[in-house]
């Protein structure tokens, strides 16, 4: 007869085909994507690529490793997206727009470029932007701190979406962004206008506006003080 095998013994099958990089890495943003950095750990990994940690370490060292090879590959499908062909002005404010839109589809990628500025990825971006700015006659004096400006503001701005996003959630009432907005666009407008007249008359804009394209406004700016440096 034979042995009757109990619920808790149960193993799932392993997988048959090959393991690559490229199959880890995306599985580890998926995974990054639902649940943050704190869900990426080797165990759910290999729980969800059904294989073991033998396999995973033959192509990653370790969770630091897989972190900035994710990151990695988000900022490079940025530029892969990029219009090569594009007037430097129109380039640069696609691939700002490209990079706030990643970071907005994976909140955990700001924090990890961050981590690791000398990452290749970040580093072709920041290369990308200097050639743009060249083209755009910005001085060379001026160039880096331009650069960084532009960077910094991207993943400033995006960061923040992304932390009043986590905000939300764990505040656990269920209210969504536009609720949260007009909230606080409520509170505004009854601020004494005498002592705030900007932030009273903007309480109607705040309840209003799109994310997106205030951050396209501040870019523009960008842009426009840019245009005074040639």
């Amino acid at each position: 007869m034979a042995k009757a095998t109990g619920q808790g013994s149960a193993r799932a099958p392993r997988r048959t085909d090959s393991l690559s990089r490229e199959l880890i890495v995306r599985s580890a943003i998926e995974i990054l994507d639902g649940g943050g950095e704190k869900a990426l750990t080797l165990r759910a990994l290999t729980v969800r690529l059904s294989t073991g940690y033998g396999a995973i370490y033959h192509h990653v060292a370790d969770k630091g490793d897989l972190l900035a090879a994710a990151a990695d590959d988000v900022i490079t499908g940025v530029l892969s997206g990029a219009a090569a062909d594009a007037e430097p002005r129109a380039a640069l404010r696609g691939l700002a727009l490209g990079l706030f839109d990643a970071i907005d589809a994976h909140p955990w990628v700001g924090a990890e470029l961050s981590r690791q500025p000398w990452r290749p990825a970040l580093l072709d971006f920041y290369e990308s932007i200097g050639r743009l700015l060249d083209a755009l006659d910005v001085p060379e004096a001026v160039r880096f701190d331009a650069a960084g400006a532009l960077v910094n503001y991207v993943l400033g701005v995006a960061a923040q979406n992304a932390a009043n996003a986590r905000l939300r959630a764990d505040d656990g009432d269920g209210r969504d962004r536009e609720a949260f907005l007009k909230d606080t666009a409520a509170q505004w407008a009854r601020i004494d206008p005498g002592r705030y007249p900007f932030v009273h008359a903007a309480a109607t804009r705040l309840g209003e506006h799109d994310d997106r394209e205030q951050f396209l406004v501040g870019v523009d700016i960008f842009l426009a003080g840019v245009s005074a440096l040639g």
